[in-house]
């Protein structure tokens, strides 16, 4: 059995993942909560780019930290297609859970169809990530960890939508995207632990692209995007802030006349 190492680079890709999990939580129940706070199609334009921001965050989160994974006696590839549908499947579980929210008429039934779906996303990107590795030998799961970490997945994304789009202060956001990074961050990491390899030593060359030749650079760039992202959005003025300073100027004029 080889031996796993999920931290060959020390400390820096389990802080690096988690700041990039909390920053997409943080950029994404952010728009939700514009969302909330509009109609038509703002809310849905709204809600489609929080999905687009958690679950890039998400997928980053979990490359990060791939980075620093490795196996005694044998090299790490991954399969791109995969690779790209893991952050796919992210991202469009993450936009129906949003959207449920959005457009649920009962709140209760709305957050938690909402934090399952997106907890599904979470831990379908996890796994189609890792069904994405390519080695010598054989990946085995602990079946009882793997459960763990989707209820993980799932009560966690439950809980952070809920505080952000409830509380909606940004306080709550800012905490609740802390622990939703935290929750995506342990839902890895649990999931890793349930991992086993089984070495099988070979010559022959392993298909796919290694991390620094590809997953670094997908990596790099949309952490790039999102820190952009979430400066543009925390620069825009809020719709509510937009209407009062209509409605002061409307009133202006009013009164001059």
């Amino acid at each position: 059995m080889g031996h796993l190492d999920h931290a060959a680079f020390g400390w820096l890709t389990p802080v690096l993942s988690y700041a990039m999990a909390a920053v997409g939580a943080a950029l994404g129940l952010r728009c939700a909560v514009r969302g909330l706070g509009s109609t038509g199609r703002a809310r849905r334009n709204w809600l489609l780019a929080a999905a687009s921001a958690i679950g890039t965050g998400i997928w980053t989160m979990h490359f990060v930290a791939m980075l620093g994974f490795g196996v005694t006696g044998t090299e790490i590839r991954y399969d791109v297609p995969l690779t790209i549908l893991s952050l796919l499947v992210a991202m469009a579980f993450v936009g129906a859970g949003l959207l449920a929210v959005g457009y649920g008429r009962d709140r209760t039934r709305a957050f938690a169809v909402g934090g399952l779906t997106t907890g599904l996303g979470v831990a379908g990107m996890h796994y189609l990530g890792m069904a994405a590795l390519r080695l010598h030998g054989r990946v085995d799961y602990d079946a009882t960890l793997v459960v763990l970490s989707v209820l993980l997945a799932g009560l966690a994304a439950t809980a952070a939508l809920w505080a952000a789009l409830t509380i909606r202060s940004p306080a709550a956001v800012t905490a609740a995207s802390l622990g939703m990074g935290g929750a995506v961050s342990s839902m890895h990491y649990t999931g890793m632990m349930a991992v086993s390899v089984h070495v099988t030593p070979s010559a022959t060359e392993l298909p796919g692209a290694t991390a620094l030749q590809f997953i670094f650079p997908l990596a790099v760039g949309l952490g790039s995007y999102l820190f952009l992202t979430a400066a543009f959005v925390a620069l825009s003025p809020m719709a509510d802030a937009r209407g009062t300073t209509v409605s002061a100027h409307a009133q202006a004029d009013s009164a001059a006349h």
